[in-house]
């Protein structure tokens, strides 16, 4: 196995990066904590050691950056998109794996940001890859991302309930999903282990509903009662108010200016993640 000395401020400055490039969808908020709570469910789930744990979570983090070279006006379309339109989006994996090739900590999640959309079936992209040619960590990215988009809701559909997503998961296993980890993945669900996490930006901090665009507004865990957010979708200004464990939200009639929406990085989820990562890693 090969050794990584891990700089834990470059890998901050990845984390960070990847979380900017999300925050450009405002559909998105807490995507990729979400997929790497998910993976990290999995990988505990499958008894994988502490190590690959954290590699799988880092993955989870940094799957998506090759989105940043996705235009705006697809990466946030509010309809379906076209067939070239996909066709652009697809290109994500190999733009994130040509962006980090070159970075000292490039080894920790490379595979995984290149191969998370593969299928067992071999039908998948970019490389067409099949089986266990797709690396467990990549293969247990694809279903916590996959299941991720399942319950988020867009502007063109509702999102799922936790028991139709497992379901459509075991529809696809030994296709798109590897079906031994969709097997595990639904133990999980079964387990009431998922809830805390579907719909969330963050340890107990569900995504909050716009009153004109619904579930797009993504807080950080220091929010207080009586504190400004934004919906970074219709700009719309609203109040937040504490209602037991979380918050509800009122309209001021006010919209935020381009400061005010500006894409973010949230930084709580990120520094708690880096606490947990030991200063070597194995490959």
């Amino acid at each position: 196995m090969k050794k990584i000395a891990v700089n834990k401020r470059l890998l901050k400055s990845l984390l960070i990066m990847g979380a900017v490039v999300e925050a450009r969808d405002a559909y998105t908020g807490g995507h990729l904590w979400r997929v790497s709570q998910f993976a990290k469910l999995l990988a505990s789930k499958m008894g994988l050691d502490f190590n690959s744990i954290i590699l799988i979570t880092v993955g989870g983090y940094l799957h998506d950056l090759g989105k940043v070279g996705v235009p705006d006006e697809i990466l946030r379309k509010p309809s379906s998109l076209s067939n070239e339109e996909y066709d652009v989006v697809k290109t994500h994996p190999v733009i994130g794996h040509e962006l980090i090739s070159e970075h000292p900590l490039s080894d920790l999640a490379q595979d995984p940001i290149r191969h998370h959309h593969e299928k067992i079936d071999g039908k998948g992209y970019p490389d067409g890859l099949d089986g266990d040619t797709i690396s467990l960590h990549s293969r247990i990215i694809s279903i916590a991302d996959a299941f991720d988009a399942m319950t988020s809701s867009r502007p063109y559909r509702q999102g799922l309930t936790i028991e139709e997503a497992l379901s459509r998961l075991n529809q696809e296993r030994d296709s798109q999903f590897d079906g031994g980890l969709v097997n595990h993945f639904i133990e999980i669900g079964k387990n009431d282990e998922l809830k805390h996490v579907v719909r969330h930006s963050d340890e107990k901090i569900p995504i909050l509903n716009c009153p004109n665009c619904g579930p797009v507004i993504a807080v950080s865990r220091d929010v207080c009662d009586g504190d400004i957010a934004y919906c970074r979708v219709c700009t719309s200004e609203v109040k937040l108010h504490k209602s037991g464990d979380f918050f509800e939200v009122e309209g001021t009639g006010s919209f935020g200016n381009a400061e005010q929406i500006k894409p973010v990085a949230d930084m709580g989820p990120i520094d708690a993640f880096i606490k947990q990562v030991p200063a070597e890693l194995y490959i």
